[in-house]
């Protein structure tokens, strides 16, 4: 039974975790998320992850995924072809407090990254026999697993969020932003500003796709971070603070639902689909 109808307005994917995205008319559901999103991470000598939060020039590498490589472009360097079917040596690194299995994706992606990003790092790509499941207190008895992601595999924005935050922005005389800022896999319209809030389930393609919305997302700096020039601000932060805070995280500042997928893999999804939505209440 549908409380709404919702449609695909926007299709994303983030190959490497806090890099720029892609834009896609259409992906593929695989165990983690969408297919090839969080697969690379950069890491430093440590084998810590890094992100925007540190190194906001990240937002600038714009990934291109071909048919057999992901071809990798930044201001002032010449383009880093990377096979997506060769790695190298396996290695451990860090992501938040999980320690997962990865393969380390060669010299030529130390020399790039450590020459754009002005220190030494390494770009490495998720094991895919390693389990990274995302946290139990949110996802109850479900397995939700994932690559390099925050810790969901589907992170679900509405569009009339961004209506309304341009909107907010506008009448405070600041320049409107892009759901760039929000790195959100699926972008819905047919709801409210954050109706993504109160969603239970969201149904496509006759309930074989079935995903379950579980978490608000806390925001980080990186919205206040521009993705065309990589500059950092604070009014889209300062914005979010005035009518944002959500009590189901201890009052953190969210925008957008992390999701798991209850059934759906190896389905695809496509720009325009139309889904059945139910409404949670608790």
């Amino acid at each position: 039974m549908s409380d709404v109808q919702v449609r695909i307005a926007a299709l994303n994917v983030y190959p490497i975790k806090s890099c720029a995205g892609i834009a896609l008319d259409e992906t593929l559901l695989v165990e983690t998320g969408f297919e090839f999103d969080r697969a690379w991470m950069v890491v430093d000598a440590e084998g810590r992850f890094v992100t925007q939060r540190e190194l906001p020039r990240m937002a600038l590498v714009k990934p291109t995924l071909k048919h057999e490589e992901m071809v990798l472009r930044a201001p002032g360097m010449l383009a880093l072809h990377l096979s997506l079917n060769a790695v190298e040596a396996p290695c451990r690194v860090t992501v938040w407090r999980d320690e997962v299995a990865a393969y380390d994706m060669g010299d030529l992606a130390v020399q790039w990254f450590s020459d754009f990003l002005g220190q030494k790092l390494r770009l490495v790509r998720f094991d895919p026999e390693q389990k990274r499941l995302s946290n139990r207190q949110w996802t109850g008895e479900i397995e939700a697993e994932n690559a390099f992601s925050d810790g969901y595999p589907v992170l679900v924005a509405s569009q009339a969020a961004l209506d309304e935050l341009n909107q907010r922005l506008a009448a405070a005389g600041h320049a409107a932003v892009t759901m760039a800022r929000f790195r959100p896999n699926l972008v819905i319209d047919g709801i409210e500003s954050h109706g993504e809030d109160h969603l239970d389930e969201i149904e496509f393609n006759a309930g074989r796709v079935r995903l379950k919305l579980v978490k608000p997302c806390p925001r980080c700096p990186i919205p206040d971070i521009d993705p065309a020039t990589a500059e950092r601000g604070h009014a889209v932060g300062d914005m979010l603070l005035t009518y944002r805070a959500d009590p189901r995280v201890d009052g953190a500042i969210t925008f957008g639902m992390n999701a798991v997928i209850l059934a759906g893999i190896e389905q695809p999804l496509r720009v325009g689909l139309a889904g059945d939505a139910t409404y949670r209440f608790d």
